[in-house]
């Protein structure tokens, strides 16, 4: 019995030498080699600040309401292209997408009670968000 234990630990021993990558570890339970990897990757999101420089209406909109903590691109989606050229990239207009709401809102009992939840088939009557909530300043009205 005590040689299957010394065999199943010089085995998975030798696993650990082939399978880990020998930078793992370096910077605490990470892959060194990581971060180059990431930062190979494209930027894609442009950042609240880059959007608060030209859309000053919509940031003065937020101000004061539920939504003013949250990013532009958590519901625009990723907007790099757009902070460096406009016309490139046009962000997506969300005043008809209940389903971007309901990301949040659905009705989850795993979300905490004071997070405004929703039931769909019981709020709204099939409208859009919108056509009651601004989506910017959503107890302020419809947009």
């Amino acid at each position: 019995m005590a040689a299957l234990f010394a065999g199943g630990v010089l085995l998975f021993l030798v696993l650990r030498l082939v399978l880990v990558p020998k930078d793992f570890g370096l910077y605490g339970h990470y892959r060194a080699g990581a971060l180059a990897d990431v930062a190979t990757k494209p930027v894609v999101f442009g950042g609240r600040a880059a959007c608060a420089d030209c859309h000053t209406e919509i940031i003065d909109k937020q101000k004061g309401s539920k939504h003013a903590a949250i990013g532009c691109e958590a519901c625009h989606g990723p907007l790099a292209r757009h902070v460096t050229d406009p016309s490139s990239q046009v962000p997506t207009h969300l005043v008809s997408d209940t389903k971007r709401c309901l990301g949040c809102h659905a009705s989850n009992p795993a979300k905490p009670k004071g997070f405004l939840q929703i039931d769909p088939k019981s709020h709204g009557e099939g409208e859009p968000c919108a056509s009651c909530h601004g989506p910017h300043a959503p107890e302020k009205g419809a947009v």
